[in-house]
């Protein structure tokens, strides 16, 4: 019989950094990212800074919308979900005839 090459009764893959949830430096980093992306897009380009914001803060919760969330986090996700319909919304009206949005 080889060694090594048999059946073991390991329970958790080799690479374990990679399959855990972002935690620490990681996730808050992301969510200050998230916020920043949120914020700028009030001002410049919402239609991508929005997307970009809720994606930033979805990761930084760990990819699920349960458990604990990170403030930050979810202050990304809202401001970019509003950041989005605003610009749809700006880009709508600016289309409509007369081109005006009042």
């Amino acid at each position: 019989m080889m060694a090594g090459y048999s059946h073991t009764s390991r329970k958790h893959p080799r690479s374990r950094s990679r399959t855990r949830s972002r935690s620490g430096p990681d996730s808050a980093t992301l969510g200050i990212i998230g916020v920043i992306c949120a914020v700028a897009g009030f001002f410049v380009l919402g239609i991508i800074l929005g997307p970009a914001a809720i994606v930033c803060g979805w990761l930084a919760m760990g990819r699920r919308w349960n458990g604990a969330r990170p403030v930050t986090a979810l202050i990304a996700v809202v401001l970019g979900a509003i950041d989005t319909v605003l610009a749809i919304v700006l880009m709508i009206g600016m289309a409509a005839p007369g081109g005006m949005m009042f």
